[in-house]
């Protein structure tokens, strides 16, 4: 896989030209990229074209529309953004940040497509609010913390019925004890896989590694051609091993109304 020319790809399909998630709209103001929604869905900047001369001037137009508001936001940069110093400008500006990612990019037809489960788990496909609720439980025992919004996002997916998610839960006999979604931005060939994780006690018996192979094998058979993960410290190592590439880093810069 040729990283420059996938994550020109990447950004170019996924950031520049960003679809809305459900119920929220893109905005484009100069060369910046937002989305903007209700309070509980994400809001943020997805992209920027910033240069050395306008980046101050940009940030300051984007503080005060969110402002306005009344909505935190998140500015998602990443290492290759520039300006080179645009994290600074971001502190600068008040925002905070939170802990680095890296973004994995893999070529489906390279990866594996077949993972077995421990013994006594099931895969579990979301298709409703009963479903969702399982999932919100596995993802707070994976992650320790509840995630606000998280439910009401799930919700309007099925809400909406894009048919551009797919939410799966490994049952361990009726306890949820893992999670998984995958996004389908249809017409890019790139699925993104998002909230995977595992309760601390059922770690290192290959769950994590079955819902990205069902992930994968899915979206082969639905043509996309391409997987993206923001990837953690912990799940970092076991994609590479996979076959995803390091091509980015990504940082969440957060802003307070």
């Amino acid at each position: 896989m040729d990283h420059d020319e996938v994550l020109a790809l990447f950004d170019d399909r996924l950031r520049r030209n960003a679809p809305p998630d459900p119920g929220c709209r893109v905005e484009r103001d100069g060369a910046v990229v937002r989305q903007v929604g209700p309070e509980h869905c994400w809001n943020g900047v997805v992209w920027s074209g910033l240069d050395e001369a306008g980046a101050d001037a940009a940030i300051a137009a984007q503080v005060r529309h969110f402002a306005g508001l009344g909505l935190e936001f998140e500015w998602k940069a990443y290492s290759h953004d520039r300006p080179a110093d645009l994290g600074a400008r971001l502190l600068a500006a008040g925002f905070t940040p939170e802990p680095d990612e890296a973004l994995m990019l893999a070529r489906i037809a390279d990866l594996p497509v077949e993972a077995a489960l421990p013994e006594g788990v099931r895969l579990l496909p979301v298709t409703d609010p009963a479903g969702v609720d399982l999932l919100v439980e596995a993802n707070t025992q994976a992650f320790g913390v509840e995630n606000p919004g998280l439910r009401e996002r799930l919700l309007d997916h099925l809400r909406h019925g894009t048919g551009t998610v797919s939410m799966v839960v490994a049952m361990a006999g009726g306890r949820p004890v893992s999670s998984a979604r995958m996004e389908l931005i249809p017409g890019t060939g790139f699925a993104g896989l998002w909230g995977g994780g595992t309760a601390p006690d059922w770690r290192g018996r290959g769950i994590y590694r079955a819902l990205i192979a069902h992930r994968a094998r899915l979206a082969a058979e639905l043509g996309y051609q391409y997987l993206q993960v923001d990837a953690s410290d912990q799940s970092r190592p076991i994609l590479q091993r996979l076959g995803f590439d390091w091509v980015s880093t990504t940082t969440p810069y957060v802003r307070q109304p």
